[in-house]
């Protein structure tokens, strides 16, 4: 791995389930070993850096024990949310009444503030430059909601000049006016190519590589123009008579053959498939280094492995779900592990079964019409868009609450519907309106990645505190009021109205996510239905030496799934040696 030309800055970016964590980490450590001091920081809401380096990560920087010279931390969002609330509410005086100070903490409670808090937090540690570090190593969430945090600094930037009146959600504007310079600072560093990098990790797949095109455009037009590819899991066949392993090489050759334009101008590395989880330091280490010479001793001979029970397959779980006749189904994961491939499946499956289907997306980086690639009678498909949302949100607004303003009074309210966190707010509202439409069909929802639907289910969970306080304060009629009181979260609480999916990949970290997010939402009253083994190669026969080595690590991990935690139900989809795209190929999946 060259590291000798690496800037102060590095953001490495992509679809979920590339692999950004991995190559990321492996950076940063590689870094370290040449004697550099680098603070690794990771900006997803479900990072998994913890269990990839065995410590606890925390808002501060932690040493990481066996790698002089490298720390990492994360950036918590509702640790930096309660940190900032502690500022704004600080900036009020000691003079300000408890009915003061109560009226900003209410304002500080939605999503939004979530949001710009976390966003502080990245804000800082680009103006600032991280003091006593060499390198400053991101590792970012997913890319939709990546692009929104890279879109920040612009858009405070313009809304903070062209706004020093009123309040917010986000609290006095005179707050958020001191960090104008460190929002503009923060903006300088990204934009520079001295100090800033962009690395797209993609894996050598047509999804994966046609978003990281996409981003490098979108990035380009941020101002962000120094950018590298790095192509993680490239595999190349051992054996000439595995025709899984030809099928797999050659899904990955024609992918790379067909790379958009916008990445094949890039520099670019190609990293190879690894036979094990990118998990621990000795692992992170080989990550650059020839898989042969890490390759398991045991995984050199044919293994005889169990295949998933086949009235586990998709299918059964469709017929599942259709039997209940409507609902929400609310298909959930870590990026990359497929759920917009079964939530397509799923969807077609139950129009097959003689239903009508909602089929949307609260995912920035929608990729449900592409999987598609068609219309199906009875199905009806949409994606919850953040700008056409928040126009309609800002035009709602501004028709009820501004309606009997005079023109200064519209203008000021306009200024502050011009936020960036608007958006979070209009998001919400789109949310809920599609939950309620499986109340008379059937809804399927393909979520964001892990981190973002998390910040989506807070604005959920601060919703329902809302709407419960403004009861209890209202005075007569609160029996009655509350028994007709239906809020989007208890909908996803009623198993009778809603269905979680958790999809993942019969890998280490997919799984660990997968189980965060169902203690997450067990949390918060949500059982999920089932989970979802996605692209098992388990039932393929493949005998090549490396893919011998990962599907004993699959098996393992479907037996993690049923013992560790206590999946109610477990279904799988098999590894395709073509992709799923397309109705045909689709509506086979759910046959």
């Amino acid at each position: 791995m060259d590291i000798s030309n690496t800037p102060r800055f590095q953001f490495f970016t992509g679809k979920g389930g590339v692999g950004k964590t991995s190559c990321s980490t492996a950076t940063a450590l590689a870094l370290a070993d040449a004697g550099q001091r680098v603070l690794l920081v990771s900006t997803d809401a479900a990072s998994n850096l913890d269990e990839m380096l065995a410590i606890p990560l925390r808002q501060q920087p932690v040493n990481v024990p066996g790698a002089p010279g490298l720390s990492v931390m994360n950036i918590d969002p509702n640790q930096a949310a309660e940190d900032y609330r502690q500022r704004v509410l600080a900036q009020l005086g000691a003079g300000a009444s408890a009915a003061e100070q109560g009226t900003v903490r209410e304002q500080l409670s939605g999503a939004c503030t979530t949001e710009i808090a976390a966003f502080d937090e990245f804000a800082s540690l680009l103006a600032e430059g991280a003091p006593g570090y060499d390198h400053i190593v991101f590792d970012t969430a997913p890319t939709g909601h990546t692009l929104r945090l890279l879109s920040l600094p612009k858009a405070w930037s313009g809304f903070l000049a062209d706004n020093d009146r009123g309040a917010s959600c986000l609290g006095p504007h005179s707050g958020l006016k001191m960090q104008e310079a460190r929002f503009q600072a923060a903006l300088a560093a990204l934009c520079d190519p001295a100090l800033t990098e962009v690395v797209l990790v993609a894996r050598p797949e047509r999804g994966a590589l046609d978003e990281a095109a996409r981003s490098a455009v979108e990035l380009q037009s941020l101002g962000l123009k120094r950018q590298r590819l790095l192509v993680n899991g490239v595999f190349h066949a051992s054996v000439s008579d595995d025709p899984v392993a030809a099928a797999l090489e050659a899904q990955g050759q024609a992918a790379l053959a067909a790379m958009p334009a916008a990445l094949a101008a890039l520099p670019r590395r190609e990293l190879p498939l690894r036979p094990m989880d990118m998990v621990g330091l000795a692992a992170l280490r080989a990550l650059f280094q020839d898989p042969s010479a890490t390759l398991p001793a045991q995984a050199l001979g044919a293994s005889a492995l169990a295949a998933p029970d086949e009235a586990a397959r998709l299918s059964a779980l469709c017929d599942e779900l259709a039997a209940a006749g409507r609902g929400l189904i609310l298909v959930m994961g870590k990026g990359g592990v497929g759920k917009t491939t079964i939530a397509a499946a799923l969807a077609i499956g139950l129009v097959r079964r003689g239903h009508a289907v909602h089929l949307s997306t609260t995912d920035p980086a929608a990729h449900v019409l592409p999987t598609l690639q068609g219309e199906v009678p009875g199905l009806r498909v949409d994606a919850i868009d953040p700008k056409r949302e928040t126009e309609a949100y800002i035009a709602k607004v501004m028709a009820h609450k501004g309606r009997d303003l005079d023109e200064a009074g519209r203008a000021l309210l306009l200024e502050d519907l011009q936020s960036p966190c608007t958006e979070e707010v209009a998001v919400f509202h789109a949310f809920s309106r599609v939950v309620s439409e499986a109340r008379s069909a059937f809804v399927v929802l393909d979520t964001a990645p892990t981190g973002h639907s998390l910040l989506l289910m807070d604005a959920t969970g601060a919703y329902d505190r809302q709407m419960r306080r403004e009861l209890q304060g209202g005075g007569g009629g609160g029996g009655g009021a509350s028994a007709r009181l239906i809020t989007p979260l208890m909908r996803l609480q009623d198993p009778a109205y809603t269905r979680i999916l958790l999809v993942t990949l019969a890998e280490q970290t997919p799984v660990s996510q997968a189980a965060a997010l169902q203690s997450d939402l067990r949390r918060a009253g949500i059982e999920p239905f089932a989970w979802i083994m996605n692209r098992s190669l388990l039932a393929a026969g493949a005998h090549d030496p490396l893919l011998s080595a990962r599907l004993a690590g699959e098996q393992k991990q479907m037996q993690r799934i049923a013992d560790e935690h206590l999946a109610q139900h477990l279904f799988w989809l098999p590894w395709c040696a073509v992709p799923p795209v397309g109705i045909p190929a689709l509506a086979a999946l759910a046959r």
